[in-house]
């Protein structure tokens, strides 16, 4: 079978290899759409923390199930998507529950190698069956998870503004399952096109275009009362850090984002707030269960979110041109077959 490799920073091959065979526990699936994430883009360029290369990139996957090992009772045949999160289940994360951050996590893609091949073998208790979804949805699953992961770690309700920073694919996902839960949701981001993106397909309440005065904007359309809750999906160290400045009093701060810096703040500032600052880092099977239920009733929209799309056979040579800002990718997927 054939897979895609990330030899270092910068540089995808092919490489050939034997069809894999499912043991005890496991199934094998056909890969049949694979989500391009940002992890991959930094991945590719030598930015992406806990990495090591060559790699097999990609973690948001779908397929058929090929074939399943002795024990597992799942449907040969059947459309599928990806957990892509393997915990140990034994740590103090998971023993209460939290499996995405699991001390001895593994991350298809990223700790080993992922799914940007024609098919893999992964735990069937990460395979999850899913009807009445095309493929090219079921590879944006995991995506949109972090993104109602990001929302669930802000305790969002219907009383709350929500300030999404960042609108590539995470946070219009954020975004949309803020609306979900009933708040009133702003997107900024620098980006006018996926601003106008945003409020076009997606309904988004407000926006805020963060080359201008952040603060000036966000007090005209709060009457100077502020973001209740704050999601960063932006990666960037600056917006991470006036994300502070930017919250309600008795607000919260998520961050999403991960980045190779450290974040400060002024400590007068934060406990004039009384600021709650959370992390959010991947996402559970409840969140992927929220996602596909949203996704099947219209609440969540992923379709308007793909933007690109290529064959498996081109996307190495059409992946360094993806990553420009002038191609207007917002969310790719790779087909295969």
């Amino acid at each position: 079978m054939k897979s895609i490799v990330c030899q270092q920073p910068g540089e995808l091959k092919f490489l050939e290899s034997d069809k894999p065979q499912a043991k005890a526990g496991e199934v094998l699936l056909k890969i049949r759409a694979i989500g391009v994430c940002g992890t991959d883009i930094h991945a590719f360029g030598g930015s992406q923390p806990f990495f090591t290369y060559p790699r097999i990139l990609g973690h948001e996957l779908s397929g058929e199930i090929e074939a399943v090992g002795e024990g597992v009772d799942l449907p040969v045949g059947k459309s599928a998507y990806v957990i892509p999160y393997l915990e140990c289940g034994e740590c103090v994360a998971c023993k209460k529950g939290k499996t995405n951050c699991c001390t001895n996590i593994e991350v298809i893609g990223v700790h080993r190698d992922g799914g940007m091949c024609e098919y893999l073998c992964l735990p069937a208790s990460h395979v999850v069956v899913t009807e009445g979804v095309p493929f090219d949805q079921l590879a944006v699953v995991e995506c949109l998870a972090i993104g109602a992961h990001a929302v669930r770690r802000g305790d969002i309700t219907k009383d709350d503004t929500v300030m999404v920073l960042g609108a590539g694919p995470i946070g219009l996902g954020a975004a949309q399952f803020a609306k979900v839960a009933g708040a009133k949701t702003i997107l900024a981001d620098v980006n006018e096109d996926r601003l106008s993106f945003a409020e076009r397909e997606l309904d988004i309440d407000a926006t805020v275009d963060c080359k201008g005065d952040v603060s000036a904007q966000l007090d005209a359309l709060t009457n100077g009362d502020f973001p209740t809750v704050i999601i960063d999906c932006t990666g960037n160290k600056g917006a991470m850090q006036s994300s502070f400045g930017w919250l309600a009093h008795g607000g919260t701060i998520v961050f999403v984002s991960i980045i190779k810096a450290d974040i400060t703040f002024n400590d007068p500032e934060f406990h004039k707030r009384e600021t709650t600052l959370k992390g959010s880092r991947n996402a559970t099977k409840q969140d992927f269960e929220h996602v596909v239920a949203c996704l099947a009733n219209g609440s969540v929209r992923s379709t308007a979110m793909v933007t690109h799309k290529t064959d498996f056979s081109e996307f190495p040579t059409i992946f360094p041109e993806w990553i420009k800002p002038q191609t207007g990718v917002v969310k790719a997927v790779i087909e295969l077959g």
